[in-house]
């Protein structure tokens, strides 16, 4: 039978107060009112790449203030793989649906939860009423959260990886109803934690349905299965954009490859390689895809040896794609290093905004199709007299400026430097730079030219009507 109250010493009364608030502040969000009616996580293990497509719909309780945002939940693992978070909140009914793009930023609420999980806030945009509800369409890419399990194969195993997340929803809210649906790239699925109710249909793995979830819940999952999909990391990426008012736009690439799947173990036979391509070397991947802006030219993909030959291109009015093979096939563990480079009619990209600037719209990311960059760099190099530059990028990025010199140059030409760690394809959006240009710089390369020929042709006109030899003294 518990004690009464006037048997609790004061110092007990006091701690069971402190904890009571401690689990009361760990529990609820500042927005009490918010309740997750039901939540459908589905997750794409099918490449490298970790895709997470989320529907929530949430509801705010009648006697509640209004709501204008809603909070999700990671665990730090998953914040450290986290390379996009996009939410959209779904307007409308059936056939007149319609998705409104969301701000979702980092939420200041991270000391108040529980296991070291932090928040992310989803600005509503229009607040929730009380008594209303509204569906959330959220999705987000988590990148090198796949292990190599065993960590090392030879040419003719296939390669095998973990995944570990969770069978329900880690939410600060309290979630009535939930399932999560778990996509794997084949039927070979080794082993996976069961959760009852989980069941499994072919290649997809189901946890649920799950009732009336408390708050910060968490079921640990592991998920063992066959994935033989190119795990292609570029290590460092550099791309410089030249931007030249006299018509071009030229930009190279420079590219740090390795094969980020598990490691390669034995010697490598070619012969076999070759004979038995659908086995030996499974794992392995030897061509890529770089999806390119259309009306290419001029294009070209070398490494230090030379010119790689390996490479087909394909052009369209729409886009333009060059498929390419390093000079071997890569296995895990495997690095190459390679550059393409290729030139675009400016009219494409340069435009004049309404108060007079000029800026330029270019598109952000990698152009090789299903890869992770770990450090990427732009450098966007701006004409020569360019001043005040002014990039507009739609994600947080590390952003400088520096000088760069080419042919001709005086004062050299403004350079906008931007950085960005865990880049993926949901990256490849178009970003501006703005920036002021006086077309009288234009002239300054033909005047310089004009100029050395002007004085070149004076000197010998100089030197043909200059006596030089030595008379005879008389």
């Amino acid at each position: 039978m518990p004690p009464s109250l006037q048997t609790l010493t004061i110092p007990t009364l006091l701690l069971l107060i402190l904890t009571a608030s401690a689990v009361s502040c760990s529990s609820l969000p500042p927005e009490d009112g918010i309740r997750v009616v039901s939540a459908e996580k589905r997750i794409d293990l099918t490449g490298s790449i970790v895709k997470v497509y989320l529907t929530l719909k949430v509801e705010n309780a009648p006697g509640a203030s209004d709501a204008s945002r809603v909070l999700l939940a990671f665990t730090p693992t998953e914040v450290k793989q986290l390379a996009i978070l996009k939410a959209t909140r779904a307007e409308g009914k059936r056939k007149k649906k319609t998705y409104v793009p969301l701000s979702v930023e980092a939420s200041d609420l991270d000391t108040t939860t529980p296991n070291g999980a932090h928040l992310y806030s989803v600005l509503l945009g229009a607040p929730l009423k009380p008594g209303e509800a509204t569906t959330l369409e959220v999705l987000y890419v988590l990148t090198h959260s796949l292990e190599p399990f065993p960590a090392e194969i030879s040419q003719s195993e296939s390669q095998l990886v973990y995944f570990r997340h969770s069978a329900v929803l880690l939410s600060p809210y309290h979630v009535l109803e939930q399932a999560t649906y778990i996509k794997t790239p084949s039927n070979r699925i080794e082993s996976f934690t069961r959760v009852d109710p989980t069941s499994r249909a072919g290649t997809e793995v189901k946890y649920g349905t799950y009732k009336d979830q408390a708050p910060n819940s968490y079921l640990p999952i592991l998920v063992h299965y066959e994935n033989n999909r190119p795990f292609a990391v570029v290590e460092e990426l550099v791309r410089k954009v030249e931007i030249s008012h006299w018509g071009n736009v030229q930009i190279t690439e420079h590219y740090k490859l390795k094969h980020g799947g598990a490691r390669h173990k034995g010697v490598f036979s070619r012969l076999e390689y070759q004979s038995r391509p659908s086995i030996s070397g499974a794992s392995s991947f030897k061509n890529l895809l770089a999806r390119l802006p259309p009306r290419v030219n001029s294009v070209y993909y070398r490494d230090e040896i030379g010119n790689i030959s390996t490479s087909h291109l394909r052009t369209g009015s729409q886009k333009s794609e060059l498929e390419i093979e390093p000079r071997y096939p890569l296995f895990g563990g495997w690095h190459c290093t390679f550059t393409i480079g290729y030139g675009l009619p400016l009219q494409d990209f340069l435009f004049e905004s309404d108060d007079g600037q000029r800026y330029v719209n270019l598109t952000f990311g990698c152009p090789l199709l299903d890869t992770v960059v770990d450090d990427l760099t732009i450098k966007v190099v701006l004409p020569e007299g360019s001043k005040n530059p002014q990039p507009v990028v739609p994600f947080v990025t590390e952003k400088h400026l520096e000088t760069s010199y080419s042919y001709l140059d005086v004062v050299g030409r403004t350079t906008v430097v931007l950085k960005k760690k865990n880049v993926v394809g949901e990256h490849n959006v178009p970003f501006q730079v703005y920036y002021e240009f006086n077309p009288i710089f234009m002239l300054a390369e033909p005047l310089m030219l004009i100029s050395a020929a002007l004085l070149f042709f004076v000197a010998c006109i100089a030197y043909l009507h200059m006596d030089l030899s030595i008379g005879k003294s008389s």
